[in-house]
């Protein structure tokens, strides 16, 4: 037991998976502890065998009682028996060194122990749950191999539209090469005709600032004047309410003031004029800003024009980083599918290997099978020479079977003639001893009266 590479189970563990995993029906529900326990019994363990055998290699406990039609057979009614055991014990034999138990006899299904049939029940259990965990992971590997397979269809299918998309977009069609081309020559031009434009917008604004500097000086001169002014005015009004002045000085200040008079109206004029040409050159500069803005609308038309190309590039550079990206995942599902390739190939060639073992072990089998029913018909003729045997041994018997039947009549002849022996022996001693007692009666009368005399 301890060397053993598998836990041995309990009695309830290895009837409630036998149940569940393996019986099905009015047999799961009859499968009772009593069965195993404490001294298994050969039917119940015969089908649990069977039933292990049809789910793992979908042999059909009725096959087992099947006889081999053969020539040598003479009466196969007779092999039924032992060829459902031996069918058993030889496909056990051949089943048990994978759960890793190698010491099955034929003892253990004609009369099994309660420990070799809880261990041989356990190893079982053991290669049951083994065999079901790998089925689990090849249907795992199986599904994650389906939807490899599939995303790898799904991403062929996206990188060969997106290469169709990317070479719509790259490719121009040749009725709108032209207008592409002119559409270029336009952009040029509009750009150097603009970057022209701007220059010249900025030296005018440029004078345009400086002109308003000056005006503004000239303004602020202007209305320093005319305070001036209206101080002198005030100045004079109170001058000639006070003082009577001389007329040539008078004449001489009103000579003055008319001279500053001219000149502030000279420099009114110069600043009308200079006025004027601002006012013209305001004109021409809201003008060139129409132009500008018009230049602009169609800039800006240019440059959504030119958004959209460089959209359209962004877009064709995700797109190339798109299909590099599912190309490296298409390589890297590519050296999947060769791995797996790979494994299902080694599993093949196991199973090829694996097929021919079991040829081999079949040949064996079959090898075996035919000596064992060489031997089987060797015994059968012993058998038939034992018929023979056994019939004149009855034929004996029964002669002998007579002979005593005819001495136990002469014996119950005898015995009646001895009972009737007996029984006149036995009344005669009856009166005997009657006779004797009365004697004894009587002796001891004498004796009392003798007694009584002395």
């Amino acid at each position: 037991m301890s060397e053993n590479t598998f836990p041995v189970y309990s009695v309830d563990a290895i009837l409630n998976f036998y149940r569940t995993e393996v019986l099905t029906g009015q047999e799961a529900k009859h499968l009772t502890k009593s069965d195993l326990t404490p001294t298994p019994k050969p039917e119940t363990v015969q089908t649990l065998y069977m039933r292990v055998l049809h789910l793992l290699y979908r042999f059909r406990p009725e096959c087992h009682s099947m006889v081999p039609m053969l020539e040598n057979i003479q009466h196969p009614t007779y092999h039924e028996g032992a060829t459902a055991i031996m069918s058993v014990y030889m496909r056990m034999r051949q089943f048990l060194p994978m759960c890793l138990v190698y010491d099955f006899s034929l003892n253990d299904l004609l009369a099994p122990k309660k420990q070799k049939t809880l261990t041989v029940l356990s190893a079982i259990m053991n290669f049951l749950h083994f065999r079901q965990q790998r089925r689990d992971m090849i249907q795992e590997k199986q599904s994650k191999f389906r939807a490899d397979m599939d995303r790898l269809q799904a991403y062929t299918k996206k990188n060969l539209e997106a290469e169709k998309k990317i070479e719509i977009l790259t490719t121009i069609p040749p009725e709108q090469q032209a207008e592409a081309d002119e559409l270029a020559a336009a952009l040029s031009e509009l750009q150097a005709n603009t970057m022209h434009e701007y220059q010249e917008v900025n030296a005018k604004n440029d004078s345009i600032a400086e002109w308003k500097t000056i005006i503004a000086e000239k303004t602020q001169k202007l209305a320093q004047l005319k305070v001036d002014v209206s101080n002198l005015k005030e100045d004079i009004s109170k001058l000639k309410s006070q003082i009577v002045e001389s007329p040539e000085e008078l004449k001489s200040q009103m000579e003055k003031m008319r001279e500053t008079v001219k000149s502030i109206k000279i420099s009114m004029e110069e600043t009308d004029e200079r006025v004027v040409e601002l006012q013209s050159m305001v004109q021409s500069v809201t003008h060139t800003e129409t132009e500008i803005q018009q230049m602009y609308n169609l800039l800006q038309d240019l440059e959504s024009s030119m958004n959209n190309l460089k959209q359209r590039q962004e877009e064709h550079k995700e797109l190339t980083a798109q299909s590099e990206k599912r190309k490296k995942e298409l390589k890297n599902l590519f050296i999947e599918e060769g791995q797996l390739k790979r494994a299902l190939a080694m599993k093949l060639d196991k199973e090829s290997k694996q097929n021919i073992r079991r040829t081999k072990k079949r040949e064996i089998k079959e090898q075996h099978v035919q000596d064992v029913l060489g031997e089987c018909n060797q015994i059968h003729q012993k058998r038939e020479e034992m018929v023979d045997k056994i019939q004149e041994i009855s034929r004996e018997t029964q002669q002998l079977k007579a002979k005593i039947q005819s001495l136990r009549d002469v014996c119950n002849k005898e015995t009646e003639k001895a009972q009737a022996l007996y029984d006149t022996l036995s009344t005669s001693v009856g009166e005997l001893h009657q006779r004797i007692e009365m004697h004894v009666v009587d002796l001891k009368l004498d004796i009392t009266k003798m007694s009584a005399n002395f």
